[in-house]
């Protein structure tokens, strides 16, 4: 029923984990499909492929944004 909801109306995407300040994760809201943000910004699925170099992005992001907290305080 649900999936007929998305066929009907489309997806509604909720960001499920912000990677870095512009890519994020989504996953709708009634069916649960998970997407995106590509390198153009645009939504594309969330292959097991995605979320390996999402993971990684978001440990380089966090290292990075840490590194430099510390260097202002």
């Amino acid at each position: 029923m649900k999936k007929l909801f998305c066929s009907l109306f489309g997806h509604h995407f909720s960001v499920s984990k912000k990677i870095t300040s512009h890519i994020k994760e989504y996953s709708c809201v009634h069916c649960g499909k998970q997407v995106t943000t590509d390198a153009s910004g645009n939504l594309s699925l969330l292959t097991p492929e995605m979320k390996e170099i999402n993971d990684t992005l978001e440990n380089i992001y966090q290292k990075r944004h840490r590194h430099n907290s510390h260097q202002l305080a």
